[in-house]
């Protein structure tokens, strides 16, 4: 009988060990997110022309972020404390603990002014690289005796113009052409 209860102790202390390494994991790769996350915001702020409100904001968000991450862990601290107590815990549940608050969490940031001021920045420079590249295309074609879409849209225009032209001249000659008839 003492056998097998220290089969029973040795498989039980196996379990905690091993939920103890799965927490201490998970615990890491939160940390480890949050971390990045932290410093990818911090960046944007930092990279980023905004003014004292849209800071604020911002700043106000990542507190909120930081609020959902820290309640995360918490549950996170429960289900594996439930879990060392002999109650069934679905691995799945700690997955779905922090999906739920990374997607939580990017909320949080993605609402606020800060997070609207940096992306309009990130996209007017997008637009402006485009805008750069685009000219340099044009040269490119334009030094290699290509036409450029500034002359395909000049000779557009021309020809827009030239059949307003011939539409007018056309009217003209019908007017003649039936005062003469009468």
């Amino acid at each position: 009988m003492s056998d097998k209860n220290a089969d029973v102790g040795a498989e039980y202390s196996e379990m905690v060990e091993e939920m103890n390494e799965a927490l201490a994991e998970s615990v890491e790769q939160n940390m480890q997110a949050q971390a990045a996350f932290v410093e990818s915001w911090s960046d944007a702020l930092s990279d980023s022309v905004m003014e004292d409100d849209d800071f604020t904001d911002g700043i106000e968000g990542y507190n909120q972020a930081t609020e959902v991450w820290m309640d995360a862990a918490e549950r996170m601290f429960e289900r594996s404390a439930d879990a060392a107590q002999g109650e069934e815990v679905d691995p799945t549940e700690f997955r779905d603990i922090w999906l739920s608050s990374a997607n939580e969490a990017a909320k949080e940031i993605m609402g606020t002014s800060a997070f609207a001021a940096a992306n309009g920045q990130l996209i007017q420079s997008m637009l402006d690289m485009r805008q750069q590249a685009d000219d340099f295309s044009q040269e490119t074609i334009a030094e290699l005796g290509f036409p450029t879409r500034g002359d395909v849209e000049e000779i557009g225009e021309r020809l827009v113009e030239l059949e307003r032209r011939q539409h007018a001249v056309e009217e003209k000659l019908n007017r003649i052409l039936e005062a003469v008839e009468e």
